[in-house]
């Protein structure tokens, strides 16, 4: 099954989400309905979405009170809004506090094709993200095949150690009185100490 992204619609007003609905249902995605802020603000809880459609004038929690509470939820606060207003409204009172590239507005009554270009553009921009999102993930378990790679790799490095220092001990039991031996064995003593603690470290990072 394709990717459906999900859209946000709030409005208070019952024909305006139909409206809506009828506008972007042929992008062919999730439309998710919210009545008021407060649903606004619960259905972004349970769900990531594209891009939100809000209405300015709402009555207790506004547009802008709505807005404002998303934009500083860490997990909402990048996904675009597009603010829909009134004739009235002052579009510099719509972009006071929320200036950025997550931002947009338009003007009702709404212009179906325009609305549908900038739902669409955000729509690709979040396509371009989860596509990110999916490459790093790949990268994290490719990293992952690599760990277990290094965890071969260690696992046989200890081996070799422990197989190199107890063949540095025989050698040591049977030589004692030879000074020239005893000499050549402590000269590997460094490097296998070097190596022993490569391993530690190695097996610190698992």
């Amino acid at each position: 099954m394709p990717y459906k992204a999900n859209i946000l619609l709030v409005d208070d007003r019952e024909e305006n989400l139909t409206a809506l609905e009828a506008i972007l249902t042929s992008l062919d995605q999730n439309l998710v309905r919210a009545s008021s802020g407060e649903a606004a603000l619960k259905a972004l809880l349970e769900g990531d979405f594209a891009v939100i459609l809000l209405d300015v004038v709402m009555p207790g929690m506004d547009g802008f009170e709505t807005a404002t509470h998303i934009k500083q939820r860490e997990k909402t606060k990048d996904v675009p809004i597009i603010f829909l207003t009134a004739e009235g409204i002052d579009r510099h009172r719509v972009f006071r506090g929320y200036a950025s590239r997550f931002v947009d507005y338009m003007t009702k009554p709404l212009d179906p094709w325009l609305l549908r270009a900038k739902v669409e553009v955000f729509l690709e921009l979040d396509r371009l993200k989860r596509q990110l999102q999916s490459q790093s993930d790949w990268l994290r378990r490719d990293l992952s095949q690599d760990t277990a790679g290094v965890e071969t790799v260690v696992a046989e490095l200890s081996a070799l150690v422990n197989e190199i220092n107890d063949k540095l001990e025989g050698v040591r039991e049977r030589t004692v009185d030879d000074e020239r031996v005893m000499g050549v064995v402590r000269e590997l003593d460094d490097p296998v100490h070097r190596l022993t603690s490569l391993v530690q470290a190695l097996r610190a990072q698992r």
